[in-house]
C-alpha cells in the first residue's frame, strides 16, 4: 500500500494493484459515492471526485486528508455535458491520467408518469444516463495510452423490480446495462474493462427520506439476507472490479442487493 494511505477496516480486502491508481468518481460527496471515495483512498489510490454538494464534499476530503491522502474535489454539474468533459480533462491532467472511472452520480427523485414533460425527460436522462457515456468517452484516450483501465457504471435494482413513481430513473438505469455491454465490446481490445454494479436498497441519508422504519422492515423481509446494505458494501465491489484481481471481468452486471426480490 502506498505510503501515507489510510488502512481499510480490519478484515477488509487490500488490493495492492490499486495503490497509486488514478481514480475519478462522479457524485462522490455523499451516500454511495462517498463510500466509494473512502474505499479507494483507503487502498492508497489517488482519487478525484466531482459533485455539486460543496459542504459535504469538502468535509469528506478534509476527513480523508487526516489519513494521509486527500482526494481532489471539483464542483461540477454533470448535466452540463461540455463543462463536465472539460472538468474530466482537467482532472486527468492533474492526476497524470485516469486508470479507473466510476460513473456513480444519479438522482432518483420520484415522479408521476402523467406529469412528465419533454424538458423533465431530458433532465432525468442527463443526470442518470448521458453523463456516463460522455465521461467514458472523455477518459478512454488516456486509458488507452496507459495500456488499459476499468470503467464502472452504477445501475440500479429498481427497474428489475418495477418500482412505482420511478419511470424515468428506471428507464435510464435499464439503459446503463446496455451501455455497459456496448462499451465493453468497443474498448475491450484496448484492455479497458467496463462493468456495472447493481445495488439493492442502500442505507444512505437520501434513501432514508423515502422509507419509514416499517418501510425498511419491508425491504429487509424481501431480501434473502438480514441487514441493510451500506455504501461500503458497494465500494467493496467497485474496488474488486477496479483491481487486477478482476482482470477478466468485463461486460457484466455485479449485484449487491442481499438477494432482494
Amino acid at each position: 500500500m502506498a505510503e501515507g494511505a489510510s488502512h481499510p477496516t480490519a478484515g477488509s480486502a487490500v488490493y495492492p494493484s490499486l495503490a497509486g491508481k488514478r481514480v475519478i468518481i462522479s457524485g462522490g460527496g455523499s451516500g454511495i459515492g462517498a463510500g466509494i471515495v473512502t474505499g479507494f483512498v483507503s487502498q492508497g489510490a489517488h482519487v478525484a471526485f466531482v459533485d455539486v454538494q460543496d459542504d459535504e464534499s469538502n468535509a469528506l476530503a478534509d476527513r480523508l486528508a487526516a489519513n494521509g491522502i486527500k482526494p481532489i474535489y471539483r464542483h461540477c454539474d454533470i448535466t452540463d455535458t461540455q463543462s463536465y468533459i472539460d472538468c474530466l480533462h482537467e482532472l486527468t491532467q492533474t492526476l497524470g491520467g485516469c486508470d479507473v472511472l466510476i460513473n456513480n452520480a444519479a438522482n432518483d427523485d420520484r415522479h408521476k408518469t402523467a406529469e412528465v414533460t419533454p424538458d423533465y425527460w431530458d433532465e432525468r436522462m442527463a443526470v442518470n444516463l448521458k453523463h456516463q457515456f460522455f465521461a467514458a468517452k472523455a477518459v478512454v484516450p488516456t486509458m488507452r495510452e496507459a495500456g488499459g483501465g476499468s470503467i464502472i457504471n452504477l445501475g440500479s435494482i429498481s427497474w428489475h423490480l418495477g418500482l412505482e413513481d420511478l419511470t424515468l430513473y428506471q428507464t435510464a438505469k435499464a439503459a446503463i446495462e446496455g451501455l455497459t455491454r456496448s462499451l465493453a465490446r468497443d474498448f475491450g481490445r484496448d484492455n479497458i474493462r467496463v462493468n456495472a454494479i447493481i445495488p439493492g436498497n442502500v442505507k444512505t441519508p437520501r434513501q432514508m427520506k423515502w422509507y419509514s422504519p416499517e418501510g425498511e422492515a419491508e425491504i429487509v423481509s424481501a431480501q434473502c439476507l438480514d441487514g441493510r446494505i451500506q455504501p461500503s458494501d458497494i465500494a467493496a465491489m467497485a474496488m474488486f472490479l477496479a483491481s487486477d484481481d478482476a482482470r477478466f471481468c468485463t461486460a457484466h452486471n455485479y449485484w449487491v442487493d442481499a438477494g432482494w426480490r
